[in-house]
């Protein structure tokens, strides 16, 4: 009888400390605004530079684009309640900003997977790469993770639009993510709990093992070249996409693959801010920093 609908969700942030929440709002601008430009800067080079026009660098600025955009879903809104009073975004913004970084994350584990296997057929069949990887593939590829992204973003947000919220509208974290929201549902959620874990396993365990093989592979390739430089440069090529996948992997099994009972919001809102904020920031420093190709292009 005392049932009432929610129409906004407030934001308990990261602290209520004024003196933090000034730090805490010129850090984060700061590394948004890093983030913005180390992106961009990846995508204009690899477009403007014509030297790196192949697969790997297309999907190098797909994957810079991908990650401007979950932070970009985050970010601005994040820094906005910082500095607000009363930090509210309403529940259409809710499910549309859960929606989109959920779809965008997904995509960016597809393409770190797509990522790895165009790094085995560079290394492990470097005279069939420009027929293997070509313009058609690397497109087809790429559509196809936004498809996988997509899809699964809409089956979740379609089932976590069923949960009947009916009050209390705190969140206790920084954006619309699910397992906090999850906590203010008034309704059964074990499907949607299911349906996180099958989608989340499915997802980490495909693109894993697409990761794994591909390295395993490229292993063994690189251990039969007699030539200590080409084993150099061979390694070279791998080690920033291995950083990275190591970070952003590690980051969201952590997160996401853990029974229900064991989440602590005070802790992972603390990995929600690095995976969130940080990596899209280190991403263009991880690829650019260790590779001559980039730099060369950028000082062009």
């Amino acid at each position: 009888e005392n049932w009432t609908t929610v129409t906004e969700f407030v934001f308990k942030g990261l602290t209520d400390r004024l003196d933090l929440q000034v730090t805490l709002f010129v850090v984060f601008l700061l590394v948004y605004v890093i983030t913005v430009v180390g992106n961009l800067g990846i995508v204009a080079i690899v477009w403007l530079d014509s030297q790196l026009q192949t697969p790997t660098y297309f999907f190098l600025s797909n994957l810079s684009f991908l990650d401007l955009c979950y932070s970009s879903v985050v970010t601005p809104k994040m820094l906005l309640n910082i500095s607000s009073e009363r930090k509210t975004i309403s529940f259409a913004g809710c499910f549309a900003q859960l929606y989109i970084y959920a779809a965008f994350v997904t995509v960016e584990f597809y393409l770190l997977a797509v990522m790895a296997y165009d790094r085995y057929v560079a290394i492990c069949s470097p005279l069939r790469y420009p027929i293997v990887m070509s313009r058609k593939v690397c497109v087809s590829l790429l559509t196809g993770s936004y498809a996988v992204g997509f899809f699964v973003s809409v089956v979740l947000t379609g089932f976590g639009l069923r949960v009947s919220f009916c009050g209390p509208n705190v969140i206790d974290h920084f954006f619309c993510d699910g397992p906090p929201l999850s906590k203010l549902a008034c309704s059964d959620i074990r499907l949607n709990q299911a349906l996180i874990l099958a989608f989340g396993g499915f997802n980490e365990v495909t693109t894993v093992s697409i990761i794994l093989i591909s390295y395993g592979h490229i292993l063994l390739t690189i251990l039969r070249m007699g030539s200590a430089l080409g084993k150099r440069k061979a390694f070279g090529t791998c080690a920033s996409h291995m950083v990275v996948v190591t970070i952003f992997y590690g980051t969201l099994l952590f997160m996401y693959l853990r029974p229900s009972s064991s989440y602590s919001l005070g802790r992972d809102k603390i990995v929600s801010v690095f995976y969130v904020v940080v990596i899209p920031m280190l991403n263009p420093f991880i690829y650019s920093l260790r590779n001559q190709e980039v730099k060369s292009a950028l000082k062009r």
